[in-house]
């Protein structure tokens, strides 16, 4: 027998074995949680495969999907009863608001549609279900599969059957749909390109054509979702400059969302989000406009457009919030301390983001206010099928004629949605005192 066979006969059985035994293996776990980075997309100006978090001499260490500190909850089984989805009886006046969602998608319509329907947020048919408030996606739908028009074109059906009824569809732009803009497809599989029919039926597409139209028109970079109505609707800006804001007792009862990550150094936080995404819709605008160049590779890199401006060119820098990743990869305790700042200028209570995977897990850091939701759903990476699902309540505990004199509870329930099985991020409850509504 050739040399080759007798290696492969015995190689092939062992790796089998340890796949199959890796759930008792505690340090083949250990080691299939740490962030991958060779899948990670790198960013046009960067010389090396990552940024500065992948240094060899870099202090990270694994991340914990929970860190909830008094707050930990055991796994929460999916329950099938009459009771509310955190498992309490409805209480007459309360309020409540569901969101879902999920993060990197990268071409792959069967998975993403495993992954909606598994979280309720579409039937068995793929269609609105009616079974959330809010669906979110936080970009990178393109690039790596070959289901791009056919992805596109269903976020766009469920946006108008969710208005139809009265939910909503937020989707954003990640680093991924930027770079298809701005010509670089460096991550575009042939195979891809020929569902367009050809390069430049895809590069109309995408600037001009039906898929661009609806970025410009239905994508923002960033958002901040209200958790509560009196907030106002989703993307209704927080100024901290505003001295009204911080009186009520609501004011941070948000969640920002966006696909890399809002850096404590990026300068144009504020007002958010409609300063990110004025600056967004611009640089878009002259990307999608302008005599679309040919695509990088085989040709140069084409760049921003020369006329971009210096804040639509902060945005697409490495700590911009397209591709900023630390949040996801710095140690825990420089996350921790510098995340309520940019909480607090936000004017939310938790961030989430996508673009850097942990194919096991979504990710939850700091008690909950940082949760990186890209589990590598698409088949390019193989990863967990994964959800989001967070459950808001404002309940009436006592009924006073004053409504300023009101007290309600308020609750927070996060909790990552897999195949088999339901994980509580963070379980979050407060008294809040006052007229509401």
């Amino acid at each position: 027998m050739p040399r080759i066979l007798v290696v492969f006969s015995v190689f092939i059985p062992v790796l089998a074995v340890l796949w199959v035994c890796r759930s008792f293996i505690p340090t083949f776990d250990l080691v299939a949680s740490f962030p991958l980075s060779w899948p990670l997309a790198v960013h046009p100006d960067s010389k090396t495969a990552q940024h500065a978090h992948d240094d060899l001499h870099s202090a990270q260490k694994p991340l914990e999907a929970i860190q909830i500190g008094g707050q930990h909850r055991p796994d929460a089984p999916h329950s099938n009863s009459h009771s509310s989805e955190d498992g309490s009886e409805h209480v007459e006046g309360e309020f409540r608001r569901t969101i879902v969602a999920v993060g990197d998608l990268h071409g792959d319509m069967p998975n993403a549609q495993k992954v909606l329907h598994m979280a309720g947020v579409v039937d068995e048919d793929g269609n609105w279900s009616g079974g959330v408030d809010f669906f979110v996606q936080t970009g990178d739908i393109i690039d790596r599969g070959d289901d791009t028009i056919k992805l596109y074109m269903w976020m766009d059906r469920l946006r108008d059957q969710a208005k139809a009824v009265g939910g909503t569809v937020l989707t954003h732009l990640g680093n991924h749909e930027w770079m298809n803009a701005i010509g670089d497809w460096r991550y575009v599989p042939a195979t891809e390109i020929k569902t367009f029919g050809s390069v430049a039926a895809r590069q109309k597409m995408l600037s001009t054509g039906r898929i661009g139209r609806s970025w410009a028109a239905n994508y923002t970079t960033t958002s901040r979702l209200p958790l509560h109505p009196s907030l106002g609707p989703p993307n209704t800006d927080y100024d901290p400059e505003t001295d009204y804001v911080s009186t009520s007792a609501l004011s941070h009862a948000a969640i920002s969302f966006v696909h890399g990550g809002l850096a404590p150094t990026y300068p144009d936080l504020t007002p958010f989000p409609s300063r990110i995404n004025e600056i967004s819709s611009s640089l878009l605008h002259k990307l999608q406009h302008r005599h679309q160049p040919p695509p990088h590779p085989p040709n140069p890199y084409p760049g921003l457009p020369h006329e971009a401006t210096h804040e639509e060119q902060r945005l697409y820098a490495s700590d911009g919030p397209l591709w900023y990743r630390g949040w996801a990869l710095d140690p825990e305790e420089k996350v921790c301390k510098e995340v309520d700042d940019v909480l607090r200028r936000t004017g939310t209570r938790r961030m989430v983001m996508g673009h850097t995977p942990d194919f096991q897990k979504i990710v939850s850091r700091c008690g909950g206010k940082i949760i990186i939701i890209d589990t590598g759903i698409s088949h390019a990476y193989g990863g967990a099928l994964s959800a989001l699902s967070v459950t808001y309540t404002l309940t009436p505990t006592s009924h006073s004629s004053d409504a300023a004199e009101q007290k309600w509870t308020e609750k927070e329930l996060v909790k990552a949605v897999y195949v088999d099985r339901e994980v509580v991020l963070a379980s979050d409850e407060r008294e809040v005192v006052g007229d509401l509504f």
